[in-house]
């Protein structure tokens, strides 16, 4: 039987072509990558070549890396006030996803959207709206578009398990949709994780209001701000007021362990190398 391994890696640079990404996660040892398929702070979206797509699956062939996510644009919000601005971030979002789709990810992780001056209520059903806009897109295909856990910051929503239950529960049946969990954001949210038992206890509230079956993939991140701070700041693992026992915890519990996992702390290779290192440890540590 082949022994499984733990799926992690970091969100890797794609700066001169998607497929440096793959050999920047392969130099930090990890088995999956994170990579923004275009550029990040711009709207227009950049254009995948033949080229490069057939250069991408020889890269993936060759480095063996798998369960690739990408991760959409900051400037798009799929819960926008503005119509300008929503038909905008809505061709954004399906932009992102065909770009995935060359390249056959599999997962697009997003930020929900922010309310601005609105009400909440009414941008969560402009969230949900916006996802079901990207059905005909997604049938048929191996990808999974994953909604973010956000720490709340300013008028972000999705920092609620209630909110990220809403969001699911109202796509799932028509999109094929999941939860990235990103560890300081819902430590920065007010969900405890700095323990086994306060991780059982959130995972128990993810459950109730989500579901764990759609607990698809981590962000995995230490938080230089408090629990509750609303405040969305990561830090090297261990060295934020989260605690390494939380890392621990991820790679060793059953629930979580099988899950991608994705480094977005500061400090760049040198760290997720060390990082890398450190989580398959622990993760080679546990019971099987």
């Amino acid at each position: 039987m082949k022994e499984k391994k733990l799926i992690i890696g970091a969100h890797t640079s794609a700066s001169g072509g998607a497929p440096n990404a793959l050999l920047e996660g392969e130099e930090i040892g990890a088995t999956t990558i994170q990579l923004f398929t275009s550029n990040q702070k711009q709207w227009k979206g950049r254009n995948i070549t033949d080229k490069e797509v057939d250069l991408w699956f020889k890269t993936l062939k060759e480095t063996g890396l798998e369960q690739i996510m990408s991760h959409d644009s900051y400037l798009i919000n799929l819960g926008a006030p503005n119509p300008e601005m929503l038909e905008k971030s809505r061709k954004g979002f399906k932009d992102e996803i065909e770009r995935a789709l060359k390249f056959k990810l599999s997962y697009v992780n997003f930020h929900p959207g922010a309310a601005l001056k609105e009400d909440p209520q009414k941008c969560l059903d402009t969230i949900v709206e916006s996802v079901l806009e990207c059905e005909s897109l997604v049938a048929d295909t191996d990808l999974t578009l994953l909604y973010e856990a956000t720490a709340g910051q300013g008028s972000t929503l999705g920092y609620t398990f209630e909110q990220l239950g809403y969001m699911v529960k109202n796509t799932a049946p028509k999109v094929p949709v999941g939860v990235c969990i990103d560890t300081c954001h819902i430590f920065a949210a007010g969900y405890d994780i700095r323990t086994p038992e306060a991780w059982d206890n959130t995972l128990k509230e993810f459950d109730k209001h989500v579901g764990l079956k759609y607990l698809r993939a981590f962000h995995v991140n230490d938080s230089l701000k408090p629990l509750g701070s609303r405040v969305d700041r990561h830090a090297p693992l261990g060295k934020g007021e989260i605690g390494m026992e939380c890392f621990k915890y991820l790679v060793q519990n059953p629930k979580t362990r099988h899950l991608p996992m994705y480094l977005e702390t500061p400090d760049g290779p040198p760290l997720w190398k060390e990082e890398i290192k450190l989580l398959k440890k622990f993760y080679k540590e546990a019971k099987n």
